[in-house]
């Protein structure tokens, strides 16, 4: 599975959307991805890419595409 397909997977998973709409999601953009949401959305990430974010970060995840940049920071390619 390569890190695109995971990432897409925790997303999927997580915030039980479809794939056709992870381009569109924003923090709070959906009932799904509320504060608590994000938290589990986060962890679940540094799980699955062996990476700890730093806790600006972890403010600035704020969409899909967002989290893309913030992970290439840790050397995930997306």
């Amino acid at each position: 599975m390569t890190n695109l397909e995971k990432y897409d997977q925790l997303f999927m998973r997580n915030l039980k959307v479809k794939r056709e709409v992870l381009d569109q999601l924003k923090y709070r953009g959906i009932r799904a991805w509320d504060s608590l949401g994000h938290m589990d959305l986060i962890a679940d990430l540094e799980e699955a890419f062996d990476i700890h974010m730093g806790t600006m970060d972890v403010m600035d995840f704020s969409s899909y595409e967002k989290g893309k940049e913030i992970l290439k920071k840790y050397g995930v390619d997306i």
